[in-house]
């Protein structure tokens, strides 16, 4: 069984950044190219409730769809309400180590318990990051959560994975380990600068 990461303190930062989001940024840009923040947070709505599925391996709809396959849906009302109660059930079923062990699947792809534990953290620290960007606001990121998520991302091509990562962008020798994930997932931490 792998060390297990607490999704908790990314999903807590998560949280309190969209709790932080007003109703007129709904239509605002965001960092993921073409998207809105109301279309973001409703894209971590659906991807909450999938990785909870697939940390209890609860497979099914829920786990068998692309989230992309629909197009990011448009926000719906109650929103901030739904991601703040199923972002800490998606803690809590990441703190079970079953969930860790054995296969799962997300997005329609089979892969080890371990691997989708640390998909569903790159999520919400990657779309927290996002989200916060977006609406001006500051999201912090300590270096343990930042280490386990470089080691997700870190194995991906630099050039980019479609439908996950854009290119990696430089950043220069002095960039702390969250702005290296960030660069290293194709986000740029200057954004929108």
């Amino acid at each position: 069984m792998a060390d297990l990461v607490d999704l908790g303190p990314a999903g807590e930062r998560l949280v309190a950044v969209a709790a932080n989001v007003t109703d007129d940024q709904l239509d605002d840009p965001t960092p993921c190219e073409g998207r809105t923040v109301g279309q973001l947070v409703q894209h971590l709505v659906g991807l909450t409730l999938a990785f909870r599925a697939a940390a209890d391996k609860d497979l099914g709809p829920l786990t068998d769809t692309s989230p992309d396959a629909a197009g990011w849906p448009d926000v719906r009302p109650g929103w901030r309400e739904a991601l703040a109660e199923q972002v800490s059930a998606l803690a809590a079923a990441w703190r079970e180590p079953a969930a860790w062990d054995g296969m799962t699947r997300a997005g329609g792809v089979d892969l080890p318990g371990q691997v989708g534990g640390l998909v569903a953290l790159d999520e919400i620290v990657l779309h927290g990051w996002d989200l916060a960007r977006a609406t001006g606001q500051q999201y912090d990121c300590d270096d343990a959560t930042a280490e386990a998520c470089m080691a997700f991302v870190g194995g991906f091509d630099a050039g980019g994975t479609p439908g996950l990562f854009g290119p990696a962008v430089e950043v220069g020798a002095g960039a702390s380990a969250f702005e290296q994930v960030l660069a290293r997932s194709g986000r740029d931490p200057r954004w929108p600068g």
